[in-house]
């Protein structure tokens, strides 16, 4: 088999989100093994179940994509003790209509970045049980509850070297997850 082709889900429209950062970071740590790219959903409108007749264009082009990817990693702030809005809605339009998920049996990881010391633990706990009920086989060790602080992303979009060796862990991790757990 080739390389995977991992797929990196950021739950924040913001252009300077530092969880933008960290997955861009994360996406060079693994570019000599795997094809990464980012996954876009800011665009996407509000799931509304009344579309499920006549599917939007721009909700299956959503699935398309992630039907693609042979793994998923969910990059997450946490806001409100939970996952974003955002986020939320973009599981819901890919899970849909009822029995045509996209994200059904894809391998997932979870991460997330926050200056806060709990970093994004809540959000990424309740993105866990979402995920599981979309069938995707989530990668429960190591964790990834990373405190944003100054030197984590080097000027180059790098991850520093104080971050380089849990995060390179926890990548090579994942991709051996993904080959364990790919879907057929």
């Amino acid at each position: 088999m080739g390389k995977p082709n991992i797929g990196f889900v950021v739950g924040s429209a913001s252009a300077s989100s530092i969880n933008r950062q960290l997955a861009q970071g994360l996406m060079k740590l693994i570019a000599p093994e795997a094809n990464a790219s980012l996954i876009e959903i800011a665009h996407l409108p509000l799931y509304n179940r009344d579309d499920d007749a006549a599917y939007p264009a721009v909700f299956q082009a959503l699935k398309d994509q992630v039907k693609a990817q042979d793994g998923i990693v969910f990059v997450t702030p946490e806001q409100n003790r939970s996952v974003p809005a955002l986020l939320k809605n973009a599981l819901d339009a890919g899970s849909r209509p009822y029995g045509q998920g996209a994200w059904n049996g894809i391998p997932a990881a979870v991460i997330g970045t926050s200056p806060g010391a709990a970093a994004t633990a809540m959000a990424q706990q309740h993105l866990r049980n979402i995920l599981v009920f979309l069938d995707m086989p989530v990668m429960a060790q190591p964790e990834g509850f990373i405190r944003w602080s100054d030197g984590l992303i080097d000027a180059q979009g790098e991850i520093g070297e104080a971050s380089r060796k849990f995060l390179q862990g926890y990548m090579s991790q994942f991709l051996a997850w993904v080959q364990v757990h790919r879907k057929a």
